[in-house]
């Protein structure tokens, strides 16, 4: 019998970056998920926090090389993996030096949000379709974690509804309190354009006048998690309204594992 493929996408993953619970439950879920006979693939962004030396990160030179078009610009997209630590996992890195060089992540010394992180969200979300078509590597899941990944759920329903990999996927959005999309402008809906998409497509994204990732992430998913007790409502909120499948929050990272694995096999009943 073949085993469950799992596409891992988090903003956060500890070791790498130890930002909030996100990283520890990102950690957790595919070590035991692979454990139990998941195949997984792990993404995130290689954020300059990220010690590439202590962490043995190196260049995969076979999934470099593309190019990733934000706002009509061509930024290179490197691509970098590493073990993680304790696990039979490789974790994938996206890169490039204009986006995520600098040593923070979405805020500066002064918590001032960054002026181009709608456009390093979207270099992300674009490079993460790329990179997994070059992987030729067809996933029965596509788990999301964070708001840095949620134009992911738009870009498998619509733009790459007809493509072979990721035809079949279910997909998960787990939530977690983050503001990112408030400070969006308006023109993430053009420069978020991929293949055949307009920026009309892109309308459920827009909340009277904000940006609301987790509106626009919802809408195309198929189930939805909450990643904390503050969220609970707001996922079951959208769940009831979407006739989605839904998890609610529970204490413990353990416990967020062992509730994770069985709502996988329930997003494949459904």
């Amino acid at each position: 019998m073949s085993k469950t493929k799992i596409l891992f996408v988090t903003q956060e993953l500890n070791p790498y970056t130890e930002l909030s619970i996100l990283s520890d439950i990102a950690r957790k879920i595919p070590s035991v998920a692979h454990d139990k006979g998941f195949e997984f693939r792990v993404l995130m962004p290689k954020f300059g926090i990220i010690n590439e030396r202590r962490h043995r990160l190196h260049e995969v030179v076979r999934l470099s090389g593309m190019n990733i078009i934000v706002d009509d610009e061509d930024y290179p997209l490197i691509i970098k993996v590493a073990s993680l630590p304790g696990a039979r996992l490789q974790v994938y890195f996206l890169d490039n030096e204009e986006f995520f060089k600098r040593k923070a992540v979405f805020y500066d010394e002064e918590g001032n949000a960054f002026d181009d992180n709608q456009e390093r969200l979207v270099f992300f979300c674009k490079g993460v379709m790329e990179t997994v078509k070059k992987f030729g590597w067809a996933p029965d899941i596509v788990h999301l974690h964070g708001q840095m990944t949620s134009l992911i759920p738009l870009y498998i329903k619509e733009a790459y509804k007809n493509d072979p990999v990721f035809r079949d996927a279910k997909i998960i959005y787990s939530i977690y309190e983050d503001g990112l999309g408030k400070t969006f402008t308006n023109n993430f809906m053009n420069i978020a354009v991929i293949n055949d998409l307009e920026a009309k497509n892109l309308e459920v994204f827009n909340n009277n006048g904000i940006i609301d990732l987790h509106q626009g992430a919802i809408h195309y998913a198929d189930g939805i998690t909450a990643g904390n007790e503050n969220v609970n409502d707001f996922v079951l909120q959208h769940a009831k309204e979407g006739n989605l499948r839904y998890l609610d929050h529970v204490e413990g990272v353990d416990e967020v594992t062992n509730s994770m694995l069985e709502f996988y096999h329930s997003i494949l009943e459904k």
